[in-house]
């Protein structure tokens, strides 16, 4: 919950269930945030600060001139407006599958389509889910709940308090409503019979905030609660203990972290059979300390701060992200570790080691079932699924059988059985849904997607590009059978390289009406600073060693060039968030090698970042530029301050949301800005509304990737010879 909330994530590309969030009118202008004494010292001659006012009327008016710039270029382009209807098509078809989540007798999906664009949050049964056309409940309608309400809400999820027992029904929800797609929300109770918000129930005015249930009566509450209440990250610091009918400001306080930690959080589970209560501290992003409560008293647990920990039954799973040794034993990075719960309490440290990673293999999911773990593992970013269970004197583990070239991920498990569904994809291969039972035999096809786009004669390869340092960087590459090597391929190069995110294999009905039907070759490059080759991948490209993943994403860029795959002026390079600043670095550093960019809702201004937003919440990432030697490895890179009048740059589209309050808008500004200033070719466009993922409804969504394929092929299409 927290923890996902603090990525700077890309913008995804995988055809989903659902369409982006929905749009709502920009909220009353935020404030700027105080840079520090020595990140201002850093930036005290920036002519462009006044961007970062994002509802500010200047920077506003200074947004809509660029729009309007963009839509007149892409207005005179004859293969927009034929892919954007071809692609909101794609985003609004009944044929995707409905991704679900298990809630007693009933599945549970929330779908976006041409006549609900809002969203219904629905329901059925396995039977009627197996069917073709099934029969769904409307639980609630976003749109009816707009129009009743004059707000244009965005569904951002909701927390459902768990029965006592499997066999009892689900009752009470906290549904989650956003303006605009932001992080920030609201937050009611909702009644699953009645189907309708509880009247006198629990509601949380917006604010960044995690809530969780402790039994029907009691929330757990990390909120805004006024001044003091916020850390500099702009997470709560403050967890309290809310008991229906009481105000929220006579709410117990649990638990108080320190101002500059990233955030808290409290949650409960039953997975023993007995409710335990959890505290969880971020201190930076790869430094959390868990607590849970004994005898009244919350009890910190002696573990790596770098390590996860889950329950599952009466066993704590540990996840290690470095080297641990204990008077017990050592443990490697990257192993998956079970001890019995009151075992570890009471002081023992002799874990059973039930996962551990081989040299280019990681673990890269896990879930629990009644009986079961199930894990996904990467063994040279190709996907193997694998199910754990306690025979009462050892670990037994069965091999899930499932293609080998398929990426496989964990779509949904159900705590009250041994149920879980698994979607299977690779870039050609449209998605599949299998239902599974731990243990069985087989694998139950539900859903398969329909080819959104002619995949014949396509093929995946998989090569490596050697780095500056020598490290093998792994890469897919999506092309036509027979393709020439002879340097003229219009080709797509995307990456990320942060926060130990997997780069995997997708199938996106976007990407292939808009790149690879026409002709493009897309790569999808596996750097450091990603997760795919294990933790030390990740660790390997963060703070004074981020120069890896630029280096590393440059390495593909030539090997590409080096097999004649293609040439710099038809090789374009793309990527979102911690992407967007991956591909304006190193636009920066290696200009004459890449003949376009494209930047979503990207990092820019590293001296300022720690300022911005969620920005502080990174700083175990990238560094502090607060700090005299660290903010010298970030100057060396950031693209803002790197950025020159005298060199020559591939021309650029920046593309971010105003509505973003994770990765502040200024960003991009201040980029486009500071690069038109000094001459250069820059389009931009900002959607007024959309949050993080960059588009607040399919619509925007398919405007947006209609935009982006329309510039790409525009810059890379080859000269007629």
């Amino acid at each position: 919950m927290l923890h996902q909330s603090l990525l700077p994530l890309l913008v995804s590309m995988t055809l989903l269930s659902g369409a982006a969030a929905h749009a709502q009118t920009p909220p009353p202008a935020q404030p700027l945030q105080p840079a520090a004494p020595a990140a201002a010292a850093a930036v005290t001659d920036d002519p462009y600060l006044w961007l970062e006012d994002v509802n500010g009327e200047r920077a506003l008016a200074w947004v809509r001139e660029r729009n309007a710039t963009a839509d007149k270029e892409f207005g005179a382009d004859p293969r927009y407006e034929p892919l954007r209807s071809e692609l909101l098509t794609i985003l609004d078809s009944s044929a995707r599958i409905p991704a679900v989540t298990r809630m007693d007798r009933h599945l549970y999906n929330f779908w976006r389509d041409a006549a609900n664009p809002r969203g219904l949050w629905r329901r059925t049964t396995l039977d009627e889910y197996r069917k073709l056309q099934p029969a769904w409940e409307t639980v609630l309608d976003l749109d009816e709940l707009a129009r009743s309400e004059n707000e244009n809400w965005v569904w951002k999820g909701a927390e459902c308090l768990r029965p006592e027992s499997p066999r009892q029904p689900y009752e009470r929800c906290l549904v989650m409503l956003s303006r605009g797609g932001a992080d920030a929300m609201v937050v009611r109770e909702f009644d699953l019979e009645a189907r309708q918000f509880v009247e006198g129930g629990f509601t949380l005015p917006e604010a960044k905030t995690d809530i969780g249930w402790k039994d029907r009566d009691h929330l757990w509450v990390a909120s805004d609660f006024g001044p003091g209440s916020m850390t500099t990250s702009g997470y709560a610091r403050i967890v309290k203990e809310w008991r229906r009918g009481m105000p929220l400001a006579s709410a117990r306080t649990v638990y108080e972290g320190a101002a500059n930690d990233v955030g808290v959080e409290a949650y409960s589970e039953t997975d023993s059979g007995t409710r335990r209560d959890w505290v969880r501290r971020a201190i930076e992003f790869w430094n959390t300390e868990y607590r849970v409560a004994v005898d009244g008293t919350l009890q910190r647990l002696e573990l790596p701060g770098d390590a996860t920990l889950r329950t599952f039954r009466d066993w704590l799973i540990v996840r290690t992200r470095s080297a641990w040794t204990t008077p017990a034993r050592s443990y490697p990075a990257g192993a998956l570790l079970a001890i019995r719960f009151g075992r570890f309490m009471r002081g023992e440290r002799n874990f059973d080691v039930i996962y551990e990673p081989a040299a280019r293999s990681t673990l890269a999911e896990i879930a629990t079932t009644r009986n079961a773990l199930v894990l996904t593992e990467l063994d040279n970013v190709r996907s193997r699924v694998w199910e754990l269970r306690h025979d009462g004197r050892a670990w037994r583990r069965l091999r899930v059988g499932v293609p080998e070239t398929s990426r496989v991920t964990i779509a949904a498990a159900d705590w009250a059985s041994d149920e879980y569904f698994l979607t299977l994809q690779d870039f050609t291969a449209p998605t599949t849904l299998l239902r599974r039972l731990a243990g069985s035999k087989f694998n139950e096809t539900l859903k398969s997607l329909p080819p959104f786009y002619e995949a014949r004669g396509l093929m995946t390869q998989q090569f490596e590009a050697t780095s500056r340092d020598g490290t093998r960087v792994p890469y897919f590459i999506v092309m036509r059978e027979g393709t020439a090597f002879d340097g003229r391929n219009p080709t797509l190069l995307y990456g990320y390289g942060g926060f130990a995110i997997n780069q995997l294999p997708f199938y996106s009905g976007n990407f292939g009406k808009g790149w690879l039907e026409p002709g493009g070759i897309f790569v999808l490059a596996n750097l450091r600073g990603g997760g795919e080759l294990g933790p030390q991948w990740h660790t390997a490209a963060r703070k004074e060693h981020k120069q890896r993943t630029w280096d590393d994403m440059i390495a593909v860029a030539e090997d590409l060039v080096a097999r004649g795959v293609t040439r710099p002026a038809q090789l374009g390079i793309m990527g979102g968030s911690q992407g967007g600043l991956l591909v304006t670095t190193v636009m920066t550093q290696r200009p004459e090698l890449f003949g376009a960019v494209v930047a979503q809702v990207p990092l820019v201004d590293m001296l300022r970042y720690q300022g911005m937003l969620a920005g502080a919440s990174w700083i175990g990432e990238y560094g502090d530029p607060d700090k005299l030697e660290e903010r010298a490895y970030i100057a060396q890179y950031s693209p803002y301050q790197n950025v020159r009048k005298e060199r020559r740059y591939p021309r650029i589209f920046l593309y971010t949301s105003t509505r973003d309050d994770r990765v502040h808008p200024g960003h991009a500004r201040k980029m486009a800005a500071r690069m038109s200033e000094q001459g250069h070719d820059v389009l931009y466009f900002e959607n007024i509304e959309g949050g993080h993922g960059a588009a607040a409804n399919n619509a925007q969504a398919a405007r947006m990737w209609a935009q982006t394929f329309s510039f790409l092929w525009r810059q890379l299409r080859p000269a007629t010879p």
